[in-house]
């Protein structure tokens, strides 16, 4: 039995996809107001269990008959309201999972973290997966959360836990337009014009979710692998974007003095409209950096090839233009 939590979410969908194609034994854990949309063609083929991360005695039955357990689910949000909940799923969440695979004795555990767990700071802009974290204004409450988390997965390796630790950079998928990473893809669909002078990191959920699959069948323990595909600055990934939208890519360079105007208009807007923001004190400063992710120890570790990026792109522009339609 194979037990996956975050399975509605991007990575988890597209796990899911993958696991019952090769005819396993799935659990998934959800919550009772779950979209089930993006595993609807597959929802009938998995063992669907009602559980909250820090339900430890529902968790104890979902644990229940279990071998193997793909982490996926966290909250993701870049919103200061939303630290206190954050730290309450990411972190104490997955204590909770943690325990419950030590406490079940299962064989191995894949986690799904983030490059944001690796942390940043103003002398280094090159990371690995041996960077260490500092405390840094760079650092949002997600990247903390995240970096908790992952002491937490740590911690149960030192107690016996056969584990692994992908930390995937922004992921992009086919199946979600409305939060997460789909959001840049709808901005610049609708016409956004400016551009952060910074970059980051991009990969293909389906690479993410190969590699997880292959991590779990390995003899790879107690480690964690960045999982990048490309390294962007912010414009040429809008300009990649906007190509296969066949929109006008953004093309104003968003100052500092700008961004610090744009987060504030943002948190004022949202606050009215009761919305999440797309862009956060936090956000807004990181955008401003470049960083780069070495993707070296995963391709070596698995002799593994990532998808061409512009071929991601353009499968996911071309699965939005049909949604759009």
């Amino acid at each position: 039995m194979i037990l996956v939590t975050g399975g509605t979410g991007l990575v988890g969908s597209h796990l899911l996809q993958h696991l019952v194609k090769q005819k396993q034994q799935i659990r998934a854990i959800k919550r009772t107001t779950s979209d089930l949309s993006a595993v609807k063609n597959i929802a009938d083929k998995i063992e669907w269990f009602d559980a909250d991360l820090l339900d430890v005695h529902g968790l104890h039955q979902a644990f229940a008959g279990v071998e193997k357990v793909y982490h996926c689910a966290a909250f993701i949000s870049f919103s200061p309201a939303d630290a206190l909940k954050m730290k309450e799923i990411n972190i104490k969440g997955t204590a909770n999972i943690v325990n419950m695979a030590l406490e079940h004795h299962i064989k191995k555990m894949i986690y799904v973290s983030s490059i944001a767990a690796l942390g940043r700071n103003k002398r280094s802009f090159h990371l690995d997966e041996k960077a260490k974290w500092e405390e840094h204004e760079f650092n949002s409450d997600y990247a903390l959360s995240k970096h908790l988390a992952e002491r937490e997965v740590w911690r149960g390796a030192a107690e016996g836990l056969n584990v692994a630790i992908v930390n995937p950079s922004v992921i992009l998928g086919t199946n979600n337009f409305h939060r997460g990473s789909g959001q840049l893809i709808r901005r610049v669909y609708d016409g956004l014009k400016f551009f952060p002078a910074g970059g980051t990191a991009f990969v293909d959920v389906e690479d993410v979710v190969q590699i997880m699959m292959q991590l779990m069948e390995s003899d790879i323990s107690n480690e964690r692998f960045i999982i990048n595909a490309e390294n962007l600055s912010y414009q040429d990934f809008f300009k990649l974007t906007a190509k296969h939208l066949n929109v006008a890519a953004p093309n104003i360079k968003a100052t500092r003095f700008m961004t610090e105007l744009a987060w504030r208009f943002e948190a004022i807007k949202c606050t009215l409209l009761r919305k999440t923001p797309l862009i956060t004190k936090s956000s807004a400063r990181i955008a401003q950096q470049r960083y780069y992710y070495d993707n070296a120890k995963i391709k070596n570790a698995l002799k593994y090839e990532f998808m061409p990026f512009e071929t991601t792109i353009k499968n996911v522009c071309h699965s939005f233009l049909k949604e759009h339609k």
